[in-house]
């Protein structure tokens, strides 16, 4: 019985009213910036160039332009990926390429904003954070000052770091099929890619995983739309080998199967920090501590006397991502990390016992900062809307914030990596 079921996340400001909104009704709605880690030297054999972005994904923008310019995709170098409905700026470098060439592209819905070069090709990770200007529209002006007092509290305590519903998929089921892989429940595994239709299938969509719920796993592989292609996969290969799922699960990719051993990660780690929300921001004797300002994780002795860099935001408690290595907490913190795995019959070495896919674990702090925020309201000729101004660090997403602010699940995944 697989125990990965939707849980509530509780609101870190519950007794403030949320202020609902529109996100995204026009790609300009959402602006994001990255900010780099480094700024170009202005010599060395790799071109950094900016690019602003409009209604396309990151991914989609790097094939357009490695096509333009007649290089495989694999040679443009990217710091972060950026959501496709949003207008965005965000930096990539090609080895040895004509700096020239480069500033005169011409590519619907991209367009060069500056050209320099560096010694070494841009990676992820290669950044500092991502700088944000978001519209909240068909929302009363009169609610700015309840925008302003969550930020308030936000930049005082954090945001809570949950991971957000782009982790776990349109159906929110990743974290379950992650599951089904860690006990190696193969029909499990296969039903929920394939089988089990729900509310959120429609179309193609449906049609496939009807017809695979009626043993039609042939007819179901050539149903499903082309960017579902592990799920057609699985329907082939349960279609040449009888109906057997273990032989389906092994010809899965082994980073499909790390993302959704992820998801199930993510998914207790939610659970933990849903219950720690309230003292997101307090440390506990036995803690392990996240040092914004290195990522350095190290164990709390004393927290009287380490609060005042919690308070300071130098520091912050962390919740778990369950592996075979995570170091482990101490004391309360223990006893509420416990009380989430206990329930699943896991333990921190089953994620260890998968062989190629097994997973070390690690530490993730319970809260993220911002920087800089600001609500204004204003207007244009479209309608007035609440402007939102801050900035967050790589790897925190901008949902988590709104969502607090608008008190309502934004299902829509905003990437800002």
């Amino acid at each position: 019985m697989l125990s990965t079921q939707p849980i509530h996340l509780p609101f870190l400001t519950p007794d403030t009213p949320g202020v609902p909104a529109s996100i995204k009704r026009d790609y300009t709605d959402f602006v994001v910036e990255e900010i780099p880690a480094y700024e170009p030297s202005g010599h060395g054999d790799h071109v950094y160039f900016t690019i602003e972005k409009t209604g396309i994904a990151t991914m989609h923008a790097i094939n357009d332009i490695a096509r333009a310019l007649g290089v495989a995709p694999r040679e443009i170098g990217v710091a972060g990926l950026k959501d496709a409905r949003a207008v965005a700026r965000q930096t990539l470098s090609l080895e040895h390429a004509n700096p020239d060439r480069i500033a005169a592209l011409a590519i619907p819905r991209i367009k060069v904003v500056s050209v320099s070069r560096h010694g070494n090709k841009l990676r992820i990770g290669h950044l500092r954070g991502n700088r944000f200007v978001i519209k909240l529209r068909d929302v009363d002006p009169d609610g700015l000052a309840t925008v302003r007092a969550i930020l308030d509290v936000l930049a005082r305590r954090g945001v809570p770091n949950y991971f957000g519903p782009q982790r776990f998929g349109l159906r929110g089921d990743t974290g379950r099929i992650g599951e089904a892989l860690i006990r190696r429940d193969d029909e499990a595994v296969v039903k929920l890619m394939c089988g089990s239709p729900n509310e959120f299938d429609t179309g193609d969509v449906l049609k496939a995983r009807q017809l695979f719920e009626q043993g039609e796993y042939h007819a179901a592989a050539h149903a499903w739309p082309h960017m579902f292609r592990d799920c057609a996969l699985i329907c082939r290969v349960m279609a040449s080998s009888g109906g057997k799922p273990r032989k389906a699960v092994n010809a899965l990719n082994r980073n499909a199967k790390k993302f959704f051993l992820s998801a199930y990660q993510s998914w207790l780690f939610n659970c933990v920090l849903a219950d720690r929300i309230t003292e997101l921001d307090r440390l506990e004797n036995g803690d392990l501590a996240w040092k914004h300002d290195n990522t350095a994780v190290f164990k709390v002795e004393d927290a009287a006397a380490e609060q005042p860099r919690a308070d300071r935001f130098e520091i912050s408690p962390t919740g778990p991502l369950f592996g075979y290595r995570m170091t482990q907490p101490t004391g309360r913190p223990a006893e509420i990390e416990s009380r989430v795995l206990a329930p699943t019959g896991l333990t921190c070495q089953s994620f260890g016992q998968l062989g190629p896919l097994s997973s070390p674990g690690g530490r993730r702090p319970l809260r993220f900062p911002i920087h800089d925020p600001s609500a204004e309201a204003r207007h244009d000729d479209r309608s007035p809307f609440i402007e939102l101004r801050f900035a967050l660090p790589s790897g925190c997403y901008a949902t988590s914030l709104l969502r607090e602010i608008c008190k309502m699940e934004l299902s829509e995944g905003l990437l800002e990596e």
